[in-house]
């Protein structure tokens, strides 16, 4: 599947950039064409010192990009060359931040948050999901079906794919008249959007959905339904306590695409699946231009040895408790 995605991408009939910037494509629909990358320091979800602030001031942006910021240089390993090995036994760290890409400046609207709805800036979760989501990961250690899809290179789920992560925060936007692709640096996946009101497949469902895209105006509509329910949400550390809250097939996301300026698409995503939230719930994020970057092949698991080293990880921890 994904080799038709990427013949279908690499045959494109390739326009200008030069078009792109012009906001129309050649045909006449809004145009959404370029690279993208949403990076940012607004957390997923508003902090309890911001309660029902949902815009906030240039003094509290910049101490709200502060505060993050050192909350990830105190989780990353040094940048030295210095760094002495941990003891037996100690934690090993992680990514230096000279390999993360979480921007530098909170998001060009201002809100205090990604969630903007409901007010409060929190997603309305489910108390029984978020104990599931906890029995999950307990799991994990013993059962790799149990761990993360994006673990397993399977997919970083839907709106999950359009959230950023600690890094490749790129996405290249492709259109013709009956469809829009979308490309993502994160994972080998492309997204394919028919513009069309045709009825999904009966009786199949997908990790990601089966979505279909229309004009309103000046904004793209992709309505997605079709779900399985082997997914999650999201996958990534940056969406905090939402990583591992599953998806069931009554999941559907609704996500508008408006370009509002030469260099911004304001992307937005309403979530629903009763079984795992008490309500509706909307992410929205700028994706901001970067004509002049290229996305790079992402090798999801070439002689990654971490799957098979967190299991024999945790296997020795239990024999050292017996």
């Amino acid at each position: 599947m994904f080799r038709f995605f990427l013949i279908f991408l690499l045959c494109w009939p390739q326009l200008s950039y030069a078009q792109s910037s012009s906001m129309k494509t050649a045909w006449g629909d809004p145009s959404l064409e370029g690279l993208w990358s949403n990076e940012t320091l607004t957390p997923f979800e508003r902090s309890k010192e911001l309660a029902e602030k949902e815009y906030v001031s240039e003094e509290e942006a910049e101490a709200m990009a502060a505060r993050k910021a050192k909350a990830l240089a105190l989780d990353a390993a040094p940048r030295t060359t210095e760094f002495a090995p941990p003891k037996k036994g100690g934690n090993v760290g992680a990514y230096n931040l000279a390999w993360l890409d979480n921007g530098t400046r909170v998001v060009s609207t201002m809100r205090s948050s990604q969630i903007i709805s409901p007010k409060s800036g929190r997603v309305p979760v489910r108390e029984s999901v978020l104990r599931e989501r906890d029995n999950t990961h307990k799991k994990s250690f013993d059962d790799p079906e149990a761990m993360s899809v994006w673990d397993r290179c399977i997919t970083r789920g839907m709106p999950g794919s359009m959230l950023p992560a600690g890094y490749n925060n790129y996405y290249r936007i492709v259109q013709r008249p009956e469809a829009v692709l979308i490309y993502y640096e994160m994972i080998h996946e492309a997204r394919y959007i028919p513009l069309t009101r045709r009825p999904r497949l009966e009786h199949v469902a997908f990790w990601n959905g089966q979505p279909r895209g229309h004009w309103d105006d000046q904004a793209l509509v992709v309505e997605t339904a079709g779900f399985n329910d082997k997914g999650w949400i999201a996958t990534s550390f940056s969406q905090g306590r939402i990583k591992g809250v599953p998806q069931t097939e009554g999941l559907t996301v609704i996500e508008r695409f408006e370009r509002i300026d030469s260099d911004t698409i304001l992307w937005s995503a309403t979530v629903s699946d009763p079984e795992v939230y008490h309500s509706k719930w909307t992410v929205e994020i700028p994706l901001e231009a970067r004509a002049d970057q290229k996305i790079f092949e992402y090798a999801c698991h070439e002689g990654n040895q971490a799957v098979g080293n967190i299991l024999r990880g945790s296997r020795a921890q239990q024999q050292a408790l017996n």
